[in-house]
Formats: structure tokens, C-alpha cells, sequence
């Protein structure tokens, strides 16, 4: 019997970051630094000069040169001297998050969310059942109907009946309409605590999650602070906290605006806020306040979740806080919509969206 051998164990040199390497460390300070490469590359060179990051053979310089090079950034035509994105750039970014916060994501057939019911959809299996009135007919077994007709009605006077008719079933399969909606109010800064950057990451992850593995899905992203937009999947790197409150009633306004133009029985709102609703606008002007729950305007924000209730438009409040009376609006909150409610923290906030995205789409469809 072959036993084991055993030899000293001589650790490998450990060598400076090559490019690989940096690109990561840059990506993560592009996030952080709102697609200001400049900025990025300043810190870059801080973080360098603090942990030697590089050395002769390779340095700043020379990934600075490797990121022209391979179409990570160009010369900025208005301002000469500095950097802007390249799209390439802005999919790493997404792609880097996706993997970061998502990384044990199990591969599944693009396009497609499998639930555990049979019904209209695109994958025979081998169940049958007989002909009810809806059915389509490509899902009609004509074998096994013609053989039906046979058995029932003889050879010689062949006649096919709709109780003859033998029905194929299908793997029911979802698609799904998302819109993620991001607090940029002042609060997402407030106390030294940056709840933007990975606010700002969860979107792009989520973004990269259902462009790549569900294709057949929607997803639209929108920002509210004093007033809600939306913005397109490639601004997400850009994206900063202005000086806001908090205007929740125009976010969900404006998401169910999108969602009724989908056409897709799944709908859904994800809100990522960390603070209670503090702003309405009413015509051209602004009611606002930052003090308490003002009932004024946590009763029209509850009325919007009610709306949404019965449009079948189900809200995930992610909240990015813990304060006992914020909790206490989120949970009258979620049970006026029927919908859920996640109290996280920064670093678990990526877990707790894909989680409830995947489940979602697993539901029966009615």
C-alpha cells in the first residue's frame, strides 16, 4: 500500500499586483468615487504609496497606460489631462459587483425562472391530462388523441371528439417586471456612514443578474429625492447623493406608471431607502419635513402602497436602518401593501435582494 509523502512546505514569493489585479481595486474606488476616474486613480496612487502596491517593474504608470490601451478609459475631449469611463468600463463595474455580491449564484437556463407548476409555457414533460376548454392546440398530443379515437370509436368509422383529445402539459415558466428604486436623499451620507456606494452596487449586480441569466425580464431603475426619475442601467456607476429629502409617494407614482406598461404578469417594486418619506410635492411646490412621521405625508404614502395592492404590484422595502420608529413605518408600510419588509445592514443588503428576487419568481402566476 502507497502511503503518503511529505516534504517542506516552502512558500512562493509573494509578487506585486499586476493588472488584474489593480483593475479590481479600481473598479471598487470607481464605485466609490461616482465614475470619477481621476479621483480613482488619486486614491490609487494614495493606496500605492501606503501598501506598495507596485514596484519598479510595473507601476501606476504603466496601469494607467494598460487601462488606454485595453479600452477601460480615454482622454477626456473637454477637459485636457483627464480620464472619463469607456462602456467597457461601466459593464466590468456591474460585472465585479455581480460577482462580489451574487457569487453563489447557481447557473440557470437564461431567460427562464422554473416554478413547480405545470401550465402554459415552453418544456413538455411527460405528464397528460384530457382536453379542457382554453387549452392551445400545440399543446394537443395528436398521437395519443388519434389512438384515443381508435380505441373509442373503432377503425372502420373514425370520427376524432374533443373528449378523444389528449393534452401534452408544460413546464410553467415566469418572466418578471422589477422596478428598483434608490433613495438619494441627503440621509443615504448622513452620520459618516455611506449607504449610496453599495446601494449603488446591489442595483448594478441586480442589473447584471437579469440582463445576463434572465433576459426575458424587465428591470428599471429609478432614484427619488425630492423628485423621482428614472435612469438607464449605464448611469448607475455615475450615480451621487444630492441635497434631498425624501419623496417615497413620487417614486412609487412613477414606478407604477412603468409597471402598467409592462405586460408581464409578474410585477414588482424593490425599494432600497434608509430613512421615513419627509417631502410631497404638491403642484409646484414642496411640502416638506424632516421632523417625525408628519401624517400628512406617511398617509399619502401609504396610499400609494394600497394602489399598488391592488394592481398586484408587490413592494420589498429594504431599509437600511434601524431606528424604532422608522421600523414602525415600514411595518405599517408593508402590511397596508401585503407586501415584505427587510431590516439590513450595509454589507448584507446584496443577499437579501437576490434571495427575494429568485424566490419571487417561483410563485404561481394567477
Amino acid at each position: 500500500m502507497k502511503g503518503f509523502r511529505f516534504s517542506k512546505f516552502i512558500p512562493k514569493p509573494k509578487g506585486k499586483a499586476d493588472f488584474d489585479e489593480l483593475l479590481k481595486i479600481f473598479l471598487q474606488l470607481l464605485n466609490i468615487s461616482a465614475g470619477d476616474v481621476n479621483e480613482a486613480l488619486s486614491f490609487l496612487n494614495d493606496l500605492d504609496s501606503r501598501y506598495q502596491l507596485t514596484d519598479d517593474n510595473y507601476g501606476i504608470g504603466d496601469f494607467i497606460q494598460d487601462l488606454k490601451d485595453k479600452g477601460y478609459i480615454e482622454d477626456d475631449k473637454q477637459k485636457l489631462g483627464t480620464f472619463v469611463l469607456t462602456a467597457k468600463s461601466e459593464i466590468a463595474i456591474r460585472r465585479q459587483s455581480l460577482e462580489e455580491i451574487f457569487s453563489k449564484l447557481k447557473r440557470s437556463n437564461k431567460g427562464q425562472h422554473k416554478t413547480p407548476f405545470s401550465g402554459a409555457g415552453d418544456e413538455k414533460n411527460a405528464d397528460r391530462r384530457d382536453y379542457q376548454f382554453g387549452d392551445e392546440l400545440d399543446q394537443i398530443d395528436m398521437t395519443s388523441s388519434i389512438r384515443n379515437a381508435q380505441i373509442n370509436h373503432g377503425i372502420t368509422n373514425f370520427h376524432l371528439t374533443e373528449g378523444d383529445l389528449e393534452v401534452e402539459e408544460k413546464d410553467f415558466k415566469t418572466n418578471a417586471s422589477t422596478v428598483l428604486m434608490i433613495d438619494i436623499s441627503h440621509s443615504m451620507i448622513l452620520y459618516g456612514e455611506d449607504r449610496i456606494t453599495p446601494a449603488k452596487k446591489v442595483a448594478m449586480a441586480l442589473a447584471e443578474l437579469i440582463t445576463t441569466r434572465y433576459v426575458n425580464d424587465s428591470l428599471d431603475i429609478i432614484v427619488f429625492g425630492n423628485d423621482a426619475w428614472p435612469i438607464q442601467i449605464k448611469d448607475l456607476p455615475y450615480l451621487e447623493v444630492g441635497p434631498y429629502h425624501t419623496n417615497t409617494h413620487a417614486g412609487l407614482e412613477l414606478a407604477m406608471d412603468i409597471l402598467r406598461r409592462r405586460k408581464t404578469n409578474n410585477k414588482q417594486i424593490f425599494m432600497i431607502t434608509d430613512g421615513k418619506p419627509t417631502c410631497l410635492k404638491e403642484g409646484a411646490k414642496y411640502y416638506k419635513n424632516s421632523f417625525g412621521l408628519d401624517r400628512k405625508i406617511i398617509n399619502k404614502t401609504l396610499d400609494q402602497a394600497a394602489i399598488c395592492r391592488k394592481l398586484g404590484i408587490n413592494i420589498t422595502t429594504f431599509m437600511i436602518a434601524r431606528d424604532a420608529y422608522l421600523q414602525k413605518f415600514v411595518r405599517e408600510f408593508t402590511q397596508t401593501n401585503q407586501g415584505r419588509a427587510y431590516y439590513s445592514d450595509i454589507s448584507g443588503l446584496g443577499e437579501f435582494i437576490f434571495e427575494d428576487y429568485v424566490r419571487n419568481r417561483r410563485k404561481r402566476v394567477r
